[in-house]
């Protein structure tokens, strides 16, 4: 009987991939401060890809602690020239976010850690790189109006698997890192550990 796989988040997307890809795993909230922790991190100059690194083994960590089995703990962070955004928490917040992000490349830096009996024991930073189009203002108001609070899940306020698709230009990337949670090194990981059949 191999040992439990626990993915340390909340996240539909993230679950969605796991789920997509077959893999038996159990969720639970790793209840950390997010915006507490990445302010500190700032405030020490941390960059964004190491903030999505940071908070990716934070979370795999505290939920690991106590308990048996791989422990998944996955972040990811914007980057627009050089400045790290967070989530819009108004629809209000999403239009001005979108309409800075049109027409100019961003980053999203997608971390995973694994974590067993309360340490690290593998991590992956993917980044990808995505340009937005130069969108009119009318599709925007229709993107808006279709996404709903829907465009307030994920820091860019898209989902590439859905209407998000038609706000791109170009995609440089892992498609599974974009959606949040790198899949294919974890994956080979949890092969490598017996958690998964090889």
């Amino acid at each position: 009987m191999s040992e439990p796989i626990i993915l340390a988040s909340k996240s539909a997307a993230r679950r969605a991939v796991l789920e997509g890809a077959g893999v038996p795993f159990e969720s639970l909230v790793a209840g950390v401060d997010e915006d507490a922790v990445k302010a500190s991190l700032l405030a020490e100059g941390a960059r964004p890809r190491e903030i999505a690194d940071a908070l990716a083994e934070l979370k795999a960590l505290r939920v690991s602690r106590g308990r048996q089995g791989f422990v998944i703990g996955s972040d990811q962070t914007l980057e627009l020239e050089g400045r790290l955004y967070d989530k819009a928490e108004t629809l209000d917040e999403a239009r001005e976010r979108l309409k800075l992000l049109r027409g100019k490349p961003h980053k999203l830096h997608s971390a995973v850690v694994v974590a067993k009996e309360g340490a690290p024991i593998w991590r992956e930073v993917v980044t990808c790189t995505l340009t937005m189009r130069e969108f009119s203002d009318d599709f925007l108001e229709a993107y808006l109006a279709s996404e709903g609070e829907q465009a307030l899940g994920s820091v860019g306020c898209y989902r590439l698997e859905g209407p998000g698709a038609q706000l791109f230009a170009r995609i440089e990337g892992d498609y599974f890192a974009i959606l949040g949670l790198p899949l294919l090194g974890l994956l080979d990981l949890l092969r490598r550990h017996g958690a998964l059949a090889a």
